[in-house]
């Protein structure tokens, strides 16, 4: 049985790697190919192969998914319009932070409601150590870029003025990258 096993393993493995192997030097199998052939005068079934191989360079593949280009403000900080639980609000990205952070009044215009005793996490912003909330976002949207349960911490209105969209966002897309005064967001 076990000798079953192992043969079934190692065919299985072998009929992933070949493919792969194939696609990063499909010259080594051609030649592979011609030596098996040998110098032997071209038939129907050589000419076959021969059109349907790889070609040298795949076709550069366009980006899948998402994509949302935001510019950048007078200030060059990249503020944008959002929806935070199908809740329309304004929002800064900002890749310094590690969370997306929201103020008392967003949280509860999202239907997050929140008591006293749940502010019990200190977290370090730029004014300091503060007392914050640890929540889940059901549903973070930027333009056709959605991501669902997205980690977030909840500050006090006067502690934090602007909602943040920090990381905890960001790092769930396939890219971002600003370029010319543009962020790019992809998904």
């Amino acid at each position: 049985m076990l000798r079953t096993v192992l043969v079934f393993c190692v065919i299985a493995g072998t009929s992933v790697l070949i493919p792969i192997a194939y696609q990063s030097n499909p010259q080594m199998f051609d030649g592979l190919l011609q030596s098996a052939i040998g110098a032997k005068p071209a038939t129907e079934t050589q000419a076959e192969l021969q059109l349907v191989a790889v070609p040298d360079k795949p076709p550069m593949a366009q980006p899948l998914g998402r994509k949302v280009l935001v510019a950048a403000d007078e200030r060059g900080h990249f503020t944008t319009s959002l929806k935070l639980n199908g809740r329309q609000v304004d929002g800064l990205i900002d890749t310094g932070a590690t969370l997306v952070a929201i103020n008392t009044s967003t949280a509860r215009r999202i239907g997050l409601s929140l008591n006293q005793s749940d502010f019990r996490h200190e977290v370090n912003t730029a004014n300091g150590a503060i007392k914050a909330a640890v929540v889940t976002i059901d549903r973070l949207q930027i333009g056709k870029i959605t991501v669902e349960d997205v980690q977030a911490v909840v500050l006090d209105d006067k502690a934090l003025r602007a909602n943040l969209i920090g990381m905890s966002f960001l790092q769930r897309l396939q890219k971002y990258q600003v370029e010319n005064g543009t962020l790019l967001l992809v998904q």
